[in-house]
Parts: C-alpha cells; structure tokens; sequence
C-alpha cells in the first residue's frame, strides 16, 4: 500500500506538471528556436549572414530567412570533400551572403576559412565557448542557426587570423616545435636507458646530447667498456664534475637490452636533428619571400636614455640562443632578413634571440594594426589582470586562462631575461622578491610584450631604460606608496634632512 501511494503521488505530480508518468523517461523535449522576435530591439548589422558549424564529416550551414525561396530548408547540409567545400562556397554565392560566421573546431574548419576568404566573403572565426552559453542548443541545426542570428546583429566577435605569409610560417615554426619536443623524448629515453646499467653520465656532464655526452654514448655503443678509455673522451672545457667522479659514473654493469635500447633511441635523436635541419631551410625559403615591411606612419614617442652596452658571454650567448635546438642558418643573413619584414631588430631586444623572434612574427604577425593599443595587445596575450566585481566588491584579478603560444614564448624568454643586469632583469627580480615567481614572470611578460608592441608599431631601434634612471624611478614609487600607505593610517611621513 506504502509503495502505491507513492506512486500515485508521483503520477499526480507529474500530471499537474502537464507530463505523462509512464513516458516521462523516453520523451525527448526539443529545444525550442529563438527567432528574430526574441532579439528585438537590436539592430541588425549585416543582413546577409550565414553560420556554418564545422565538424569532421559534415558542415551544417544557416542561411538568413529572408534570402529563402518559400519551402526552402533555413538550413543546408554539405560534405568535408572537395567538391563537397566549393559546393558550399558557390550556395554562400547563389543567396548572396557576404559574411560568415564558423566556430573554431579543432583544425576542421582550415581548409572551408581558405575557401570561403579566397571567394571573397569575410569570415568571422569564433572561439566556442563564447557562443555555447545558451543552454538547449547542442545539436548541429541549432548550432548554425544560432551563429547566424547572432552574427546578423554583430554580437560575434572574430578570433586574430594574421595573412598567409605569417601562416605559411606558422605551420613551419610549429612543426619545428613538434621536432624539438619528439627529439626530446629521444633524448630522456637515452638517459632511461643509461641508468638501469648504473651509468650515471647525467649527473657527471650538463648534456648528454652535448659532445662530451654523445662521444661517450657512441663508444659504449661500439663496443667499449672500460672507465679509463671513456673518461679521455671527456672534453677539455667540461667543469661539471671532476676526472675522478666522471670514472665512478661510468663503471657500470651493460645489458644488451638496454644497450639496444640505447642505440635505437640516439638514431631517433639524430633523425630528428636531421628533419630539424631540413625545416630550418624551409624556414629560411619562406622568409626570404616575405614583403617587406612598410615605413611606419605614426609619430615615435620620446625614446628613454640609453644603458650602458652590456658585455656579451660566447656561452651565455649560445645558451641563450636555444642551444642544441638552435637554428641551422646563417645568423647574420637570417637576422636582416627578420629584419626586413620586421622593419625593426627585434633580437637586440633583452631576452630574444632569432629562435624566439622567429616563432613570436609566426604567432602575432607584423601588423600591430589589429590591436588598437598595447593593452589590447596584453588583454589578447592574456597577460593583463583580469577584473570581476559583483556587488562593488572585487573578486577576482587572475589572469585570463588563454592559451596563446606567443604567451608562452615570451613566459619563456622572461627565465632569461631574470639573469641579465638590465632594468627588465631588475624589474623581475623586484617583482619576484614580493609576489613571488609566477606572478613576476607574468608582470615581466606583459612588459616585454609592450616593448614589442611598440617596436613593430612605430619600427625603431630598441633602447634600453638606463639602470640608474630606472632605479631612481622605482625608490620614487616607493616613496609615494608610503606616504599613501601611511595617510591612510593616519600617519606622516616627514623626509630625513641630508646632513651638510
């Protein structure tokens, strides 16, 4: 009786809610369409807009209502082949759409953005979870419409997409990454290989893949064992350990599975290091036929007094030029090439070397037009504070949570930056002593980010802050702080009189 009560109960419920008991479980609720009525009062801005959800075997493409014939679909189905792509291109033509909206799935949408721009109607890339807000909307049909509609009031925002001499270098810059990491499991599975046979040659040498490191790795490979002959092979100019250390290092005992181990993983090194080669030269061909930059227009801002010139190291110098992974080119001719399409030497800027200048023009372009000032330019890098306040009350001032290779680069290039005696190395120390390490390298990031900015947008030559005006800035801005601090506490702060 307990049970039927409950169940009639239940079936009660459910009948005043205007659903069935028994179907309750099965019925599937469609998520109802938003048409134009529901956005009303906004004005639409582009009358022939269309949206296209892009997926792996099907785009799904929403056309305007007022471009149909009467008894025509609002929204029209079409392959991933070839043919499939340019029959969308030419329906876009057919109902006269000017611009398009597509979200950024993945790599999918690549070849249909190539497609679309070179017929010339404007694309609009935009990133997905700014458009999946809307709950009930995660079918395809839904999807397209939904970009449509709000594409056709300008409430899309379009994701950076630089030109195509940028993206032919981007597609290079980031195989050459995808090298540098597979070589870099080559090289942790040589070490893997090492220390079960008790050869500790990491803790003895800085490198195993440098030249002290890799003529002992070949010889133990061609057949030699003893400590003494593989302790001659260590070179001169090795300081990481001493004769004695690097013998105890190297008396191990050898097994052959390791051994093939061993030897598999140095030729998958040393195939990597090859293709690397290769994409440099690739690399190099690419930049070779990009324009040259145009003269900027703009008035240059006062420049600050130059430092003093800083003494270069030869081995810092190559540390800092990316080591092992280091180009494979002629540093003075590829550093007026980037130079010529930079319009300015951005490698003479603290911290950057041709690698990361290389890698940071695939990422952002030259064009410094796309963002109106710098602090847009930091807000897209995702190196700005963020600000949420709710109630006049400040929640959060994280940082975004992006992810933008440019961003990293420069992260990257602040690690070197903190061992220089510059005003920016000054400044991340600062930072660090007080904030701590991550957010001083985000503090410091957003400030090499400026300075790029700024050499691109006006081209002219960098010039160091000078380390004295830089400090006397600082202790003024701790003065003010205190003083601040302390009238806010109800204090004040009197100057102490310089003694005569």
């Amino acid at each position: 009786m307990k049970t039927k009560s409950i169940r009639s109960k239940a079936a009660k419920s459910a009948q005043r809610k205007g659903q069935c008991h028994t179907h309750r479980k099965v019925k599937k609720v469609k998520a109802p369409r938003i048409d134009a009525a529901a956005l009303g009062g906004l004005e639409q801005l582009n009358l022939h807009a269309a949206g296209i959800d892009v997926g792996s075997t099907e785009n799904y493409v929403g056309l305007p209502a007022h471009v149909l014939k009467p008894g025509e679909s609002a929204v029209r189905d079409f392959g991933v082949f070839n043919e499939d792509l340019d029959a969308t291109v030419q329906c876009l033509k057919d109902y006269g759409i000017t611009t398009v909206a597509m979200e950024a799935t993945g790599i999918y949408w690549l070849a249909l953005y190539d497609k679309i721009e070179a017929a010339g109607i404007e694309v609009v890339l935009v990133e997905p979870r700014s458009v999946k807000q809307v709950p009930g909307r995660k079918s395809d049909v839904l999807d397209c419409q939904w970009l449509q509609q709000l594409h056709t009031y300008g409430l899309l925002r379009g994701s950076f997409r630089p030109d195509e001499p940028i993206r032919r270098l981007r597609a290079l810059t980031r195989q050459r990454l995808e090298l540098v990491q597979a070589g870099g499991a080559c090289q942790q599975h040589m070490q893997k290989a090492l220390v079960p046979m008790n050869l500790q040659l990491h803790l003895v040498v800085a490198d195993i893949i440098g030249e002290t490191g890799l003529r002992i790795i070949e010889a133990i490979l061609q057949g030699e064992r003893d400590p003494e002959v593989l302790v001659k092979l260590r070179d001169p100019a090795c300081r990481k350990s001493t004769v004695a250390e690097m013998k105890a290092a190297l008396s191990g005992h050898y097994r052959e599975e390791e051994l093939f181990v061993l030897g598999q993983s140095l030729e998958g090194w040393k195939f990597f290091q090859k293709q690397l080669a290769e994409c440099d030269e690739q690399i190099v061909r690419v930049i070779q036929v990009m324009p040259t930059a145009q003269p900027a227009q703009l008035p240059v801002p006062p420049k600050p007094v130059p430092a003093a010139a800083e003494k270069k190291d030869p081995k810092k110098e190559k540390r800092i030029n990316g080591g092992n992974n280091a180009l494979h080119v002629d540093a003075a001719a590829f550093s007026q090439q980037l130079q010529r399409i930079c319009g300015v030497n951005l490698a003479g800027v603290c911290g950057l070397n041709l690698l990361s200048v290389v890698m940071l023009i695939a990422e952002i372009g030259v064009d410094m037009s796309r963002w109106p000032n710098a602090k847009a330019f930091c807000s897209w890098l995702g190196l700005c504070p963020g600000l949420k306040i709710s109630g006049g009350k400040v929640l959060s001032r994280r940082t975004r949570k992006v992810v933008n290779r440019a961003s990293i680069i420069l992260r990257v290039a602040v690690l070197a930056i903190g061992r220089t005696d510059t005003w920016l190395g000054r400044f991340y120390r600062r930072k660090k002593a007080h904030l701590g390490a991550p957010k001083a390298i985000t503090a410091t990031a957003r400030k090499l980010a400026c300075v790029v900015y700024h050499l691109l947008k006006y081209q002219e030559d960098y010039v160091p802050l000078d380390i004295t005006i830089y400090e006397l800035k600082a202790a003024d801005a701790r003065r003010r702080r205190l003083r601040r601090e302390a009238e806010e506490l109800g204090f004040e702060v009197v100057e102490k009189q310089k003694v005569a």
